[in-house]
């Protein structure tokens, strides 16, 4: 698993794809599925989650859906017609950003 220092600048883009890519989903699918796609080596915590989903719910870039099953309450969270812009440029910045870290990562030093 990689480190929570390593991760933290990563889950906002990683939750926002996700979301964007299933139509809606519920807060424990996506730690779920975070965790089933990246085979465990990133674990996203429902302390690390839940204040991401409400900060972007209240910058309109997520919208909620609640459903109710038996007793429980299911809080679905969907990209918002404004928020599928910000998935994309947020998109294209994360991947620049890994672009730039393998210049730094795979460059090769000679020895004399």
């Amino acid at each position: 698993m990689y480190s929570k220092e390593l991760t933290k600048g990563t889950l906002q883009p990683i939750i926002l794809k996700l979301i964007n890519s299933s139509d809606k989903m519920y807060g424990y699918e996506i730690t779920q599925e975070v965790r089933k796609m990246t085979l465990g080596k990133i674990d996203i915590s429902e302390g690390a989650l839940y204040p991401i989903l409400h900060k972007l719910e209240a910058k309109g870039i997520l919208e909620t859906e609640k459903v109710y099953i038996g007793k429980r309450v299911r809080k679905y969270y969907m990209v918002t017609k404004e928020g599928k812009q910000v998935v994309t440029d947020t998109t294209k910045e994360l991947q620049d950003f890994i672009d730039t870290l393998s210049i730094i990562f795979n460059t090769q030093t000679t020895t004399s």
